[in-house]
């Protein structure tokens, strides 16, 4: 019994078993997500393959098509010269249907148990990315199927983010909150690393397999995550984590993470219905001081994000000529630097307790060095890993820094009194407003590229540009909280 122990060796052991369980659920979640993203990457892969120049290639003898066809090998109903336009309609049947079902995603995830919501969300996203690649072997060609199949997906896996985020959130307190989420929220990085790569493998032989292997590694996990998730501290009688802010830390700053200050649950390990908060209105979230501009300009940064993560393969396939596995593998750059992206934006807001203001140096930075990627990015393979880290870095790092410690800040805002059930619902609200963003991005990278790829790069310049603008209010009661912050130091070292 723990009353039989010295207190310093009951504090270790708690403590020990207590960071087993965080590090345990960290590390689950993580994987959880990576595999909701390596199941949507593979559709950017597979897009050089839909249409491709098939004049260098030798055309079998039983073929029907005229000579002078040089798209015969493209796969119907994406050998038309409209083709970047149907590929842009099956990229936003996904994101539409995503943006959509997020805002309702959240207020289930509230009201469901987190583990049954992410094990049957992460079953049929499973199916329906498996789905999507029995298309190849089941020889269809019809648009309405792929697309029908993208709606589906794109609805199921909205059960992805509001769940881990507010699992995430129910385990760890305010603490290095940006640093943790920062190195945590490198699972989309990863995953969509991983997706290139497992596509990459069939991309040019069998294609579906690109769309199945995905679909059965994130069914598989989902069954994991049945037996092995565990929703809140108090579930293991371990110790739920603090969330109180210092006295210092009491500035109305609503990116700041002093501002969380309530108790995730009674101090005691009960879990009382009757003591539990009702969940929050959607409206209700909407007026916690932040969410509003966080999430609009979450909606411009991840258009620029969604639109690299969609059309990066294709541009370097059309403008660096290369393959089709080539360019799946130098896109997993821009990947890797969203992970050093991510890392340093959450690293950075926690040292210097400035949540808008890192996004929107990293945002102002972005616009230019997306400029001289598309200018100079090409003009050998060094210049073009060197600008694609770097590119990666600074377009994720404000999104990841949102999506995540800024999401956990709001969804425990000090004016929610304590109810801990509104997290999943503001992280609903704000990457659902994102992903609106995120529809947008791929559907004008679509209906402009035939224009030129310029044009697509100052659309994405644009849309960073406001997305930095909408963080300016923020930016300022931050500099006005550090003035502040100085000035009570400056007194407690005159007396």
């Amino acid at each position: 019994m723990r009353s039989s122990l010295a207190p310093g060796v009951w504090f270790l052991r708690t403590f020990s078993r207590d960071s087993w369980f965080r590090g345990f659920i960290l590390l689950l979640t993580f994987l959880i997500y990576t595999c909701y993203h390596m199941s949507r990457k593979p559709i950017s892969i597979v897009k050089s393959r839909l249409h491709q120049n098939c004049s260098e290639m030798i055309n079998p003898l039983n073929d029907t098509h005229s000579l002078n066809d040089t798209t015969w090998c493209s796969w119907s109903p994406f050998d038309k010269d409209d083709y970047k336009e149907l590929l842009g309609a099956v990229d936003n049947a996904f994101l539409v249907a995503y943006a959509i079902g997020m805002f309702i995603s959240g207020i289930f995830g509230e009201r469901l148990p987190l583990r049954y919501y992410l094990s049957a969300g992460m079953l049929l996203s499973g199916l329906f990315t498996s789905l999507f690649g029995l298309g190849y072997f089941w020889n269809i060609h019809v648009l309405w199927y792929f697309v029908l199949i993208q709606i589906c997906n794109g609805l199921v896996q909205t059960t992805g983010w509001p769940s881990v985020v507010a699992c995430v959130g129910n385990w760890f307190g305010k603490g290095k909150r940006g640093f943790i989420m920062g190195i945590w929220n490198s699972h989309t990085s990863v995953g969509n690393i991983l997706g290139s790569l497992i596509a990459g493998v069939w991309v040019n032989s069998q294609w579906g397999l690109s769309f199945i292997v995905p679909g059965i590694i994130t069914a598989a996990m989902g069954i994991f995550t049945f037996f092995f998730l565990i929703e809140y501290p108090e579930d293991v009688d371990c110790s739920p984590p603090q969330h109180h802010a210092g006295p210092e830390e009491s500035q109305d700053n609503p990116e700041d993470p002093g501002d969380s200050s309530y108790s995730h649950r009674e101090s005691s390990c009960s879990k009382e219905p009757s003591v539990e908060p009702a969940a929050i209105s959607f409206l209700g979230a909407l007026k916690i001081p932040g969410v509003i501009e966080f999430s609009l300009c979450l909606l411009f940064a991840k258009l620029v994000s969604y639109t690299f993560l969609y059309w990066l393969p294709l541009y370097i396939f059309n403008v660096a000529h290369f393959g089709a596995k080539e360019a799946g593998d130098l896109s997993t750059l821009f990947d890797v630097g969203g992970i050093i992206g991510g890392i340093m934006a959450g690293l950075v807001s926690d040292y210097i307790n400035g949540r808008a203001t890192t996004c929107c140096v990293m945002l102002i930075l972005a616009a230019p060095v997306m400029f001289l990627y598309n200018s100079v990015g090409q003009n050998g393979i060094t210049s073009s890993i060197v600008m694609l880290i770097i590119c990666g870095a600074l377009v994720n790092g404000p999104y990841a820094l949102i999506t995540t410690a800024v999401s956990a800040d709001l969804g425990t805002h000090k004016s929610l009194k304590g109810n801990a059930k509104a997290l999943s619902t503001v992280t609903a609200i704000i990457d659902g407003t994102g992903s609106i963003g995120a529809a947008l991005g791929p559907l004008l990278a679509g209906l402009i590229s035939p224009t030129g790829w310029n044009n697509v790069f100052y659309m994405l310049i644009t849309a960073d540009i406001l997305a930095c603008l909408l963080l300016c209010r923020l930016v300022y009661k931050e500099i006005l909280a550090w003035k502040a912050a100085l000035g009570r130091n400056r007194g407690y070292k005159e007396i």
